[in-house]
């Protein structure tokens, strides 16, 4: 990255984190990546089982390799070699896990936190279940209001994932969303945290360079 991406990341970074602190999160901004797995990693003790929403943001800082070696039981739905029954286990096994870890689709300025899933299991462990939940997300991701928030996941997150999972979907197609009505239709259960839930011990992490999708 150059100086001024760096600036910029910074920038929006930071005056994202102050709005989702007037939002009620515990919201911290960092620079780089290993930085954010070393707040992940001081929650982590041995035997504690540990949840992962699916996120490509933590795959790259090496969030599930850390908490395998910090001793955790790992609960990754994406895992290779696990069948549909085993896969549906550990999707359930989430809402209730120690520590849930997940990226997010967008995150506002105005400090909501914007999601959709195919499932479902992501935005419901976000909303209540875990006893601690870490979001990580790029400052990539931050936008400027929750219709910009909306506008990235149809142009950005949303036809980049259907890429990645080969999905037969017309925004592999286009590049962007067609809000399309098929059977393989990955956007299903739209959310919008725009405070911290009541009951959620709720923290964020703002990393200065880009991550995921």
């Amino acid at each position: 990255m150059t100086a001024i991406d760096e600036w910029r990341y910074e920038t929006i970074g930071k005056s994202a984190c102050e709005a989702l602190k007037r939002s009620g999160f515990d919201a911290h901004f960092v620079r780089k990546g290993e930085e954010a797995l070393a707040i992940v990693a001081s929650y982590i003790k041995p035997g504690m089982k540990v949840g992962f929403g699916g996120s490509m943001t933590l795959r790259a800082i090496g969030a599930p390799e850390k908490a395998k070696e910090l001793g955790a039981e790992i609960l990754d739905h994406n895992a290779p070699g696990l069948d549909q029954s085993r896969k549906l286990e550990i999707l359930r096994a989430q809402l209730t896990c120690d520590l849930f870890l997940s990226g997010s689709n967008a995150v506002t300025q105005e400090g909501d936190i914007v999601n959709v899933d195919g499932n479902g299991n992501r935005v419901a462990a976000l909303t209540f279940g875990p006893k601690k939940t870490i979001v990580v997300v790029g400052a990539n991701k931050v936008v400027r209001d929750l219709d910009e928030a909306l506008a990235r996941i149809e142009t950005v997150a949303s036809p980049m994932n259907n890429k990645r999972l080969d999905r037969p979907n017309p925004c592999v197609k286009t590049g962007t969303c067609e809000d399309c009505h098929g059977e393989t239709r990955l956007c299903r259960a739209y959310q919008i945290l725009r405070r911290k839930p009541f009951l959620s011990d709720f923290t964020v992490v703002v990393v200065g360079e880009p991550l995921g999708y």
